[in-house]
């Protein structure tokens, strides 16, 4: 089996870990070798990215834009393709997001994250906290980047 990264942004409400948590557990229910990484507790390196063989990349919605740290690692990830493509592009990918009203934060994600490789699954969302069946459905995209992973 392959390897998937979970890339995420959380801080005050949690709603968006319990989305990648999900998405997490998911992935390695199918058997995927699992790195999780809070954008709000730590800069992902870009090796640790090109190590991933497929992405999930999960944002809440803040003034319908993207947390900021998964706009820094969007920055990283450009400055880093200027030098070298290796194993930057073309990575299977999928998107979540959680939001407390507006939901607008799904175009700009769809949009800038297609850069990257191609989206695996629907984007997901929640409004407030996950009901059972959004985090099933992280399940299985979680489960879906696995497949995509090993492929």
């Amino acid at each position: 089996m392959g390897s998937v990264l979970v890339l995420y942004h959380s801080q005050e409400h949690g709603n968006t870990a319990a989305m990648a948590e999900a998405v997490s557990a998911g992935a390695t229910e199918a058997g995927a070798d699992v790195q999780i990484v809070n954008t709000n507790q730590q800069r992902l390196s870009m090796d640790m990215y090109r190590s991933a063989d497929a992405v999930a990349f999960g944002s809440p919605d803040y003034y319908s834009y993207l947390a900021g740290g998964m706009k820094v690692f969007l920055d990283d990830w450009f400055i880093a393709k200027k030098t070298s493509t290796d194993r930057l592009i073309d990575k299977p990918y999928g998107l979540f997001y959680s939001h407390g009203g507006g939901g607008k934060v799904r175009e700009p994600m769809e949009r800038l994250f297609a850069k990257t490789g191609t989206q695996i699954g629907e984007t997901i969302a929640s409004k407030g906290a996950p009901d059972a069946e959004t985090l099933g459905a992280c399940r299985q995209l979680g489960a879906q980047l696995a497949q995509a992973a090993a492929s």
